[in-house]
């Protein structure tokens, strides 16, 4: 699979969400962008193994994680042109608050 299709994956995803699709759906749909096997040389300690799985995962995390990024900015952007009363930086430090309290009590 290639990044620019994970990334559709990751966007997909996002909009199935915000569309009501049930959330096993949806961890379905981004599952496949994770490999269904790996590559782990023969004879490998548990480092060696353990690092080529690595390898093998994060490229297409990546591109997972740049998918949701893209879509962020494009919706974030979008709305920044509306009249809405925040920016978006104010949302995301509202939540980073939200989220730092529900943590650390």
């Amino acid at each position: 699979m290639t990044e620019n299709e994970i990334k559709l994956k990751a966007i997909a995803a996002l909009t199935a969400l915000r569309g009501g699709v049930d959330e096993g759906l949806v961890s379905d749909l981004l599952g496949e962008v994770i490999p269904g096997h790996f590559a782990v040389p023969a004879g490998a300690s548990a480092e060696e193994a353990g690092l080529a799985v690595l390898s093998q995962l994060s490229e297409p995390l990546s591109a997972l994680v740049n998918g949701f990024i893209v879509a962020f900015e494009a919706v974030a952007d979008a709305y920044d042109q509306t009249d809405a009363d925040q920016d978006t930086e104010l949302i995301l430090q509202e939540l980073a608050l939200r989220l730092a309290r529900d943590n650390f009590g």
